[in-house]
This record gives C-alpha cells, sequence and structure tokens, in this order.
C-alpha cells in the first residue's frame, strides 16, 4: 500500500488559476504538477468521467488502463481521482491536486464543458474541506454556476446541483443543501451522489428521519464501503455504539485505497475517544497517519487523546501541527483550552485570538461557524453573545443535537438555567453517548435542585468518557464528589439537600473586536417538491451485531 509523503503546506496547494481567468491553468512558476499524459486528454474520457464526478470526489475501485500491452498501466494521480468519484470514497490530496489541474486545463480550451466545469467545481469543494481554505469554496461556487450557465440543471445537469449541496454543507448552510439535494433527487431518484449530502444536510438540520430514510437509500444504490462509513456514521449519532463499532470496523477491513483506509481508521479513533479508551484512539489515529500523512484530522484527534494519556507536551506538538496543516477553529479552541487547563492563560487567549480571525475569515467566503464561535463564548467570553448566536442557528432550523447541546450550555452560563434545561434534555435524548452533553445536563440540573438526575448525568458523563475536557472533566468530578452518594431506602427517603454547588469560574471577557459585517445573501436555491417521509426504523439488530455490504439501517437500538 503507498503511503503519500509528508506534505508541506506550499506544496499542498492545488495549482492557482490566474487573475484574468479563474479556470485558467496555473502561472509560470506556480505550484503544479506535470501535465497528465495524452491519453487521458480525450474529450469523451472527460465528458464520461464528469457525468460522475461532480456528485462526490471521494476515492474507491483501482481503474486499470490497458493499452494492448500484456501488463496493464498503473493509474496515475488523474486515473485515481477519477477512480475515486466514480466509488464515493475519499482522494487523496495528491490526487486531488493533480485532478484539479487537469480540469482548469480541460475547460480552458473547452469553456462551455458543463460536466467538466462541474467536476471542476467540486473537486474545489472538497479540496477547501479537506484543506481549511474556504477561499476555494467562492472558486467553487463560480464553476458550478457557469456549469449551470452552459447547461441547466433542469436539462440534466444535476451534478452541478449536487455540488452545491455539497458546498452549502461545508459552509454550514444545512437548510439550501437540503433544497439543492432534495431537487435532483425528486428528478433524478436514482443518482446515488445526492445521497450523501442529503444525509449531511438531515444531520445538520437535526431530522434524524430523513437521515435514517437517505442512509437506508444510499446503502440499496451504493453498496460497499461508502455505505457502510455513512451507516457506522448514523449508528453513533443514535448511541448504537456496539453496531457503530462493528460496522466501521467492518469498513475498515474492506478499505482498499490509503485515503479512503486512512478515513475508516480514523472513525474507529473517534469512537474509542468516545467510549473513553485514550490508548486504542492513539493506536487508531497513528495506523490513519501512517496510511495516510495528509489525513491531518487525524493529528487533532491524537492530540485529544494524548491529552487524556497525560502525555501533554506531546498533545500540544500534535495540536500545533493540526493548526499549521488543517487550520480549523475548533482545533484553536481545544488547543486553547489544553493552555488553559495548564496555567498557561497567555498562550490560551493567543490561541482564543486565532480562533476569532479564523471565524471572521471563513464568514468572509461564506463558512458559517457560529457553532464553534458560541461555544467559546459560553465559556470563555460572553454568554449572552453565545445565546443570540445559537437561537438564530436554531430559528434557521439548524436543530443537531450539537446545537441543542451548545444553546443549552449558553442559556445556563447566561443565567437562564430553567431554559437551557429543554435544550440539554434534547441533546441527550438523541441517544448520543456524548460525555460533554451529559456533563452540561447534570450541571444544570444540579444548579436547579434536581439533584437525582444530576447525579446520574454526571456519573454517566465520568463513566462515558474519564477525560472529555481538561477544563472540564475535572469540574465534573467535583460536582459529582460534592453531591455525594445518594441516601439509602430510595426516592422515599427525606434528606438535606446538598450545599450549593461554588459559582462556575467567571468567563474571561477577551476585548470584543468589531463585529464583522453582515455576508451576502447566499443565491436562493430552487424550491423542491415535498419529500417522502421516511419509514420509521423497526427492525433489529442482526445476531452477529456486523451489517453486510449494503446494511439496512433501520434497527433498534
Amino acid at each position: 500500500m503507498d503511503v503519500m509523503p509528508q506534505q508541506g503546506p506550499e506544496s499542498r496547494q492545488p495549482p492557482e488559476p490566474s487573475a484574468e481567468d479563474p479556470y485558467a491553468p496555473p502561472a509560470e512558476g506556480a505550484t503544479a504538477l506535470p501535465p497528465p499524459p495524452p491519453t487521458l486528454r480525450t474529450t469523451l474520457r472527460r465528458a464520461a468521467f464528469g457525468a460522475v464526478a461532480a456528485g462526490v470526489l471521494l476515492a474507491g475501485a483501482l481503474v486499470a488502463v490497458d493499452d494492448g500491452d500484456e501488463r496493464p498501466k498503473e493509474p496515475g494521480p488523474v486515473e485515481r481521482a477519477e477512480a475515486a468519484a466514480t466509488a464515493g470514497s475519499p482522494a487523496s490530496l495528491s490526487d486531488l491536486t493533480a485532478l484539479i489541474g487537469d480540469r482548469q486545463k480541460w475547460v480552458e480550451s473547452h469553456p462551455k464543458d458543463a460536466p467538466s466545469l462541474a467536476a471542476l467545481g467540486t473537486a474545489y469543494v472538497e479540496w477547501a474541506r479537506r484543506s481549511a481554505d474556504t477561499a476555494y469554496f467562492t472558486r467553487a461556487e463560480e464553476v458550478l454556476k457557469r456549469s449551470l450557465e452552459a447547461q441547466p440543471g433542469e436539462r440534466g445537469n444535476g451534478q452541478a446541483w449536487v455540488g452545491l449541496a455539497a458546498l452549502a454543507n461545508a459552509r454550514h448552510d444545512f437548510l439550501a443543501a437540503k433544497r439543492w439535494g432534495e431537487t435532483v433527487k425528486q428528478q433524478q431518484p436514482k443518482t446515488w451522489s445526492v445521497y450523501p449530502v442529503l444525509i449531511d444536510a438531515y444531520t445538520g438540520l437535526g431530522d434524524r428521519k430523513a437521515a435514517t430514510a437517505a442512509t437506508e437509500k444510499f446503502g440499496e444504490l451504493r453498496k460497499g464501503v461508502p455505505a457502510l462509513a455513512r451507516t457506522a456514521d448514523l449508528y453513533r449519532g443514535q448511541g448504537w455504539r456496539e453496531d457503530a463499532l462493528a460496522t466501521a470496523r467492518e469498513a475498515a477491513d474492506r478499505a482498499t485505497r490509503p485515503a479512503e483506509k486512512a478515513e475508516a481508521l480514523h472513525r474507529l479513533g473517534e469512537l474509542a475517544w468516545e467510549r473513553g479508551e485514550p490508548e486504542e484512539a492513539v493506536a487508531q489515529f497513528d495506523a490513519a497517519l501512517r496510511t495516510d500523512s495528509a489525513h491531518h484530522a487525524s493529528l487533532a484527534g491524537r492530540a485529544r487523546a494524548l491529552v487524556a494519556l497525560d502525555r501533554t507536551d506531546e498533545a500540544l506538538a500534535a495540536y500545533q501541527r493540526a493548526l499549521e496543516q488543517l487550520p480549523r477553529p475548533e482545533y484553536a479552541l481545544e488547543l486553547g483550552e489544553l493552555y488553559a487547563s495548564l496555567g498557561l492563560d497567555g498562550d490560551a487567549r493567543t490561541q482564543y485570538a486565532k480562533l476569532r480571525k479564523m471565524v471572521a475569515a471563513a464568514a468572509k467566503d461564506g463558512v458559517d461557524e457560529s457553532l464553534v464561535l458560541a461555544r467559546f463564548e459560553a465559556d470563555h467570553g460572553d454568554p449572552e453573545a453565545a445565546v443570540e448566536l445559537l437561537r438564530a442557528q436554531w430559528r434557521g432550523q439548524h436543530r443537531s443535537a450539537a446545537v441543542a447541546d451548545a444553546l443549552g450550555w449558553a442559556l445556563h452560563r447566561a443565567g437562564k438555567s430553567e431554559e437551557g434545561l429543554e435544550y440539554a434534555h434534547r441533546a441527550a435524548d438523541t441517544g448520543v453517548r456524548n460525555a460533554s452533553y451529559a456533563y452540561h445536563l447534570g450541571v444544570i440540573q444540579r444548579a436547579l435542585a434536581d439533584y437525582g438526575p444530576a447525579r446520574r448525568n454526571l456519573e454517566l458523563a465520568v463513566r462515558t468518557n474519564p477525560a472529555f475536557s481538561p477544563l472540564a472533566a475535572p469540574l465534573a468530578r467535583q460536582a459529582l464528589d460534592a453531591l455525594g452518594e445518594p441516601p439509602p431506602g430510595g426516592p422515599g427517603e427525606t434528606r438535606q439537600p446538598p450545599p450549593p454547588p461554588p459559582p462556575s469560574p467567571e468567563p474571561k471577557r477577551e476585548p470584543q473586536p468589531e463585529r464583522e459585517p453582515e455576508q451576502e445573501k447566499k443565491p436562493e436555491a430552487p424550491a423542491p417538491a415535498p419529500s417522502k417521509a421516511a419509514a420509521a426504523p423497526s427492525t433489529s439488530p442482526s445476531p452477529t451485531g456486523s451489517p453486510s455490504a449494503s446494511p439496512s439501517v433501520s434497527k433498534s437500538p
């Protein structure tokens, strides 16, 4: 199995289009891979790939090209990326870079080739998502619109609509992603590439029933590792831990290409971390990085698990490396909180300032990072500002478990614990096994003198993952110790309530910069027809707990 060489920030950049023409090849001297072999430049081959590539640019089965010799040629990077798109699994960043350069050259001389434009736009979306370079989202939008100008979606260019749905998901505009995706599903219900973007949209909106139905349909249309991966994610989000683990293991065992294998191993690491098994998590993240050294999300996962093992110096180095390669605001928040837990308040403030800059820069490119900003404000800034951000999310129908948990906690931190309790319950009631959700619910219940449920949820948090946060995990144990043991004799036993909880540490108020101007309104997506209601889960897990290649996700927890 090939392992990608370590890439620095410069070497991993895709070719830059010229200022005069955003679709032109890179300028002389710009970073770019050599042009692909002439056999890849035929019109028929590009058009055929464009018909499947725009949906999901993720890597899969190998494609061998037979030129008449006895031995088939090894596929090149563009061929591997093409095979990636047809299978629906992740492509390596180097292959994705080669594909972008190849498509840029092609559309320069074929500016009306709608499938190739859709493929290029979707490649930009994937590059931006995998590199955290949000400027490529703007380029993706331009190219996808140009594809629709050349061939409208109603005239068969569903690939561009799928690309716009993927772009909306990446910008956390899940309602727009749902509209684009459901439009494609209505017109082309057997287009498998629309279902991953619909799954992401429904999950972001907190519509578990629709997400379950979309996952089942994807499994029917696209069997194999991609379906197993999506099914494992669904099980994980609904708290079916054993089923999620069995399905994720099957996906990892069956994955063949490095990028696909690394993604599967990363998923196993995340599951191990959530179970409170940091040693296993480190092992899985290390395996992912050995398989594909450019899987930078595994650096952050590894850092998180190293904190739990008290390997703090290694954790700091891993976080810093992750932020260099994949500058996501949530990693800056995690590193800042690690510094704060070590008493390094100056370093913590530096990371919090970086977080604000990342969020502001992302907003200019249409990316909504309100959730991570609100989490920061609730604990380290202005809880009232966090409530305002999260209420806007909720009104916009972004009602996932993550948003419900964050809103409940922000309301509690803002002194509105009774209102916060409702949202904290919503997050916990999804069934997801998240120690942070249980901790937040337990603290809010304790503040409202509901001591029995508070004890149960704080115990659940500590039992699920004893080191879920370098700042919050010690506070969870302190709160649990303050509650003491339950009284003998059951609920009929009367007793004095425990002493009032110590006040939560006051958030350190950072200087508030001027708010960024409101971003431009995104273009309206085509209005979809009402989607059919998904069937509720009904069947039970198989005795083995291991799903088949085309798994069904309707089951009892």
